[in-house]
């Protein structure tokens, strides 16, 4: 009979073990919506990893993302074909040659670092800011005239509407624009760039460290190593923050999206190691 009572005891236990595990389980699954975003490749792996996260949490929520450029998202979201616009600047403002896009409301997700890249067989693995310039505009043609070998450099830029591009242009070069002319390739977005780069000799591009990986290899700028350490530091200074951008304040699905990229569980945990920077460590 003190068996039976015992068993009895342990079967109601786990009953409501299982309960409160259901009910736990059900409370996941009350948000419901679909998502749409467009925009940034820059910020498109952390989107992506960000989006399966939390459809594992809210298994009702449907989430469509894709990057093909920074412009790309805003101006979709002014379309009203996406929910959030991928940015590698806060479109809300104006920045030089792009006007701002009103009534759109800039939330910062995560600060970029990016990097000058090049193939691995360039022998070169610091560039100063001058001899970028150079590079980029057309003035400087081969690897020797910066220490390197005898060779013509393969420049590979990014098009007009690339955030990267964007934040390139005035961290690394100082301003100075691109000068399309001289750019052997053109990279639709991030990975391509990585690709190009990784399968031409001699070329030269830039990407945010995500991408970097395989045949191709990060140089120093100006002597300091594109590392988060050194950004968060100071030392190093072409980064960038990406920002969601969405017409008016988000709401329902979208608002709970954009809240849990930008949680600390979420900042301190996978945004770190996918090798981008939290907001809270960087000090405007």
């Amino acid at each position: 009979m003190k068996l039976f009572k015992k068993l009895t005891v342990i079967a109601l236990a786990s009953a409501l073990v299982m309960s409160a595990g259901a009910s736990i389980a059900g409370a996941k699954s009350t948000l419901s919506g679909k998502i749409t975003i467009n925009g940034s490749s820059a910020l498109l792996p952390l989107t992506l990893q960000a989006s399966k996260e939390f459809k594992k949490k809210n298994p009702r929520v449907r989430i469509a993302a894709s990057g093909s450029g920074s412009v790309t998202g805003p101006q979709a979201v002014k379309k009203g074909i996406a929910d959030i616009g991928a940015c590698d600047w806060d479109a809300s403002m104006s920045v030089p040659g792009f006007p701002a896009f009103e009534g759109q409301v800039a939330t910062p997700v995560a600060v970029i670092p990016f990097a000058t890249i090049v193939n691995k067989n360039v022998g070169v693995d610091n560039l100063t800011s001058d001899q970028l310039k150079g590079i980029f505009t057309g003035k400087i043609k081969n690897w020797k005239e910066v220490g390197g070998a005898d060779a013509d450099i393969v420049v590979v830029t990014r098009s007009f509407g690339s955030g990267t591009r964007v934040n390139y242009e005035m961290k690394a070069l100082g301003g100075t624009r691109i000068d399309d002319k001289s750019a052997t390739l053109v990279a639709s977005n991030s990975g391509d760039m990585a690709t190009k780069v990784g399968q031409k000799p001699n070329a030269i591009g830039y990407v945010d460290l995500p991408y970097i990986k395989g045949d191709i290899k990060a140089i120093k700028f100006n002597g300091v190593e594109a590392t988060a350490a050194n950004i968060i530091d100071g030392k190093y200074k072409i980064y960038a923050t990406g920002y969601y951008m969405t017409k008016g304040q988000p709401t329902g699905a979208t608002k709970e999206f954009i809240n849990y990229i930008t949680s600390k569980e979420f900042q301190q945990g996978t945004l770190k190691k996918m090798k981008f920077i939290p907001l809270a460590s960087i000090k405007n």
